[in-house]
């Protein structure tokens, strides 16, 4: 199984923001600390944040951060609302399967499951599980982190 490569942004996004946790974030800033065009991340902000995953402030200072704790926020949810289709086959679309042996093919069930336990392992993870190393993640992106106490 392969991720869109808006769906990718999407958690780059989350884990950007999930790593720096403090103050807010541009939209370039991302793009650059990730190398990544700043065009294809506009659309994949307002959609994080038309989601809840994600807050904008406009304005001066303005910018973007995680509208919940990152323990809150579920990496299976984030996939099952950035991905446009979870059709791993084609016949798995009714609409365009084409395939003439689809209603007795084994090997559709076998995909399926894998496809639903992909996801049932995403579920097990939230954001904060992914950004548990924040400070290596901060160098490697160049992100200033505000350090606990």
């Amino acid at each position: 199984m392969q991720l869109t490569l808006y769906t990718d942004y999407s958690l780059r996004v989350l884990v950007y923001l999930g790593v720096k946790q403090e103050g807010v974030s541009t939209i370039t800033d991302i793009a650059n600390d990730y190398g990544i065009s700043r065009n294809h991340l506009v659309k994949v902000v307002h959609n994080l944040g038309n989601l809840g995953y994600i807050k904008t402030l406009r304005g001066r200072g303005g910018g973007l951060k995680l509208s919940r704790e990152a323990s809150l926020i579920n990496i299976g949810d984030v996939v099952r609302h950035t991905e446009g289709s979870f059709n791993l086959v084609e016949c798995f679309d009714r609409e365009i399967n084409t395939c003439p042996i689809s209603e007795m093919c084994a090997l559709k069930g076998a995909l399926y499951t894998a496809q639903k336990r992909f996801i049932e392992v995403l579920d097990e993870f939230t954001l904060a599980d992914v950004v548990g190393n924040r400070q290596e993640l901060s160098t490697l992106l160049g992100v200033p982190v505000v350090v606990e106490a």
